[in-house]
């Protein structure tokens, strides 16, 4: 019998299931963008080792050896930890929401490199966020970027039903951006301010960098949260039960 391969992974912690007494089961966002599922063996007991390495949000270097049923984490270095995150309920809540997303857009054995490194920044922009309103603005960008990445982009030059530029409401069911008139014809659509408009292009078009230096008033953010959330949970076709707590606070 020949022996057991292993290999390395550099990944981001997106989840963890308890495995009997002292295991957990990682849910893992390899560089590669491939999601993974390793046994981490004894990480609850006191004296674990790697428990550190293995916590949620964690950037961390795995050392994996390939098992019949599932593979087994045997080693792993600190990458990043983003101990900025454990600060403040809001900012776990949000980083728990952008590694909700995350699940639900990365599969095993489909490799994406967009989607490791738009999480690592958006988790250290978590840990950047000056305020609640920063918060909500970093996690409805990464939502809008990521879904837009996997072929969900709303619709946010014109007006998605019939093109007109003068667009002054947002309906998911439409696509995006639609115009007073399909408005009307649209149960879902919700009247934008232009600020708002703008925001919701700002959010696919401008850097992390950019939007945590940018001001932004807390109804503003909250609505991009929102907005991210329904288009998010529609296109997913998904309860986001952490988006929906983030919301919440």
């Amino acid at each position: 019998m020949g022996s057991r391969r292993s290999f390395r992974s550099r990944a981001i912690v997106l989840d963890r299931t308890v495995l009997g007494e002292h295991d957990l089961i990682l849910t893992l966002l390899d560089e590669s963008g491939e999601q993974r599922r390793a046994v981490a063996k004894g990480v609850r007991k006191g004296k674990s080792r790697i428990a550190a390495r293995c916590d949620y949000f964690c950037e961390s270097d795995f050392l994996i050896y390939q098992g019949k049923n599932l593979d087994v984490i045997s080693d792993a270095a600190s990458i990043d930890a983003h101990h900025g995150i454990s600060v403040s309920p809001e900012k776990i809540a949000a980083a728990a929401a952008l590694c909700e997303i995350a699940l639900l857009t990365s599969f095993e054995e489909s490799s994406d490199t967009f989607l490791h490194p738009i999480l690592s920044r958006a988790l250290t922009a978590v840990e950047q966020a000056s305020d609640q309103a920063h918060l909500d603005l970093a996690v409805a960008a990464y939502a809008f970027k990521v879904l837009a990445h996997s072929g969900w982009r709303p619709e946010l030059g014109g007006c998605a039903s019939c093109g007109d530029g003068n667009v002054l409401f947002f309906s998911v069911a439409a696509g995006g951006l639609v115009c007073a008139s399909c408005a009307q014809t649209t149960p879902d659509s919700e009247p934008l301010a232009p600020s708002q408009v703008a925001w919701l292009r700002s959010c696919l078009r401008l850097t992390f960098d950019e939007l945590l230096a940018a001001p932004i008033d807390p109804d503003t953010a909250l609505f991009l949260l929102g907005a991210a959330h329904a288009w998010a949970a529609t296109q997913l076709s998904a309860r986001l039960k952490a988006f929906e707590f983030a919301l919440s606070l």
